[in-house]
């Protein structure tokens, strides 16, 4: 394994030396800089990325599990994406998972050595009954996390398709798994601080896999996210308009539509577009398997 300061995220950036010196108008111009390295590098590996989103499509469409594993800031990014999921795609809670190293209480609050546990990992993948139809993420800035590099191991075990998200090149996790995701961020503003350009790089390629994901699942119609729960007046405001942007119809009907639809958005939308009952459409989201695209499509083949 790498010896860790031979990394290059753990490098001095000869860019930021006077970093101490700096101006606070010189610093967010630095960091900024750094951030448009982090968006190229992530540019660099988008073949990957598309390759992921295909894994992580086909698992849930099978009925398996998004499962993503991480410690530090790693394992908070992950535990924030799987957290978003449910509200704004209407997933099940269980369907997309976050295990961080230490537990949950370690996102607020580092768990010592939870990190370099060899074991922890893979008991959390028991308890949550990890089986083959999961896909199984690591996330490790350097790409050499035991937590994870572990974990990965019983995954593939278990025969669980597997994919390592890295900001070195080559990394232990990387060869861990069946899909090496490795934008390589190069050296912090902050020597070292891999929440920075490492944890943003890490960020955007869980944005495009989780994201990617959804819409293969036919979680949205066009841009809109049509099974947005809606948990509070916000997202109740934002389910009317997602139902008015995309039928062009009312508020008033928009909100008509929506209660006739039980709050379903895309029930909503198909009824005002086809002109039917909230129970016909429905029917025809069920024949066109959730897919409003297709339920639209499919209205004179079924004589609606």
């Amino acid at each position: 394994m790498a010896n860790l300061s031979s990394l290059s995220t753990e490098q001095r950036n000869p860019r930021t030396t006077e970093l101490d010196q700096m101006s606070p108008l010189q610093i967010v111009q630095a960091m900024n800089e750094e951030d448009k390295r982090a968006a190229e590098a992530v540019g660099e590996v988008l073949p990957q990325i598309a390759e992921a989103i295909s894994l992580a499509t086909s698992c849930l469409r099978r009925g398996g599990r998004l499962i993503y594993v991480g410690a530090g800031t790693s394992g908070r990014l992950a535990l924030l994406d799987a957290a978003e999921c449910p509200p704004t795609f209407g997933v099940s809670s269980d369907k997309v998972i976050g295990i961080l190293a230490g537990g949950p209480q370690a996102f607020l609050q580092a768990v010592e050595g939870a990190e370099d546990s060899t074991t922890l990992c893979q008991e959390e993948l028991e308890r949550i009954g990890l089986s083959k139809d999961d896909l199984v993420i690591g996330l490790a800035a350097s790409g050499r996390t035991p937590f994870v590099v572990h974990g990965l191991r019983h995954a593939r075990s278990v025969g669980c398709q597997t994919v390592a998200i890295a900001c070195v090149r080559d990394s232990k996790i990387g060869a861990e798994a069946q899909l090496a995701i490795e934008p390589e961020t190069g050296p912090e503003v902050l020597t070292g601080s891999t929440r920075l350009k490492a944890g943003t790089a890490q960020k955007m390629v869980l944005n495009m896999i989780s994201t990617g994901a959804m819409v293969g699942l036919h979680k949205t119609f066009q841009n809109l996210m049509v099974d947005v729960q809606q948990t509070n007046e916000k997202l109740k405001d934002r389910a009317r308009r997602i139902v008015t942007e995309a039928t062009d119809c009312s508020d008033e009907r928009a909100q008509q539509a929506l209660d006739e639809a039980s709050g379903s958005a895309k029930i909503a939308i198909v009824a005002v577009l086809l002109g039917v009952s909230a129970a016909q459409a429905k029917q025809a989201l069920e024949r066109a398997r959730g897919s409003v695209a297709a339920a639209l499509e499919g209205r004179q083949r079924h004589g609606l």
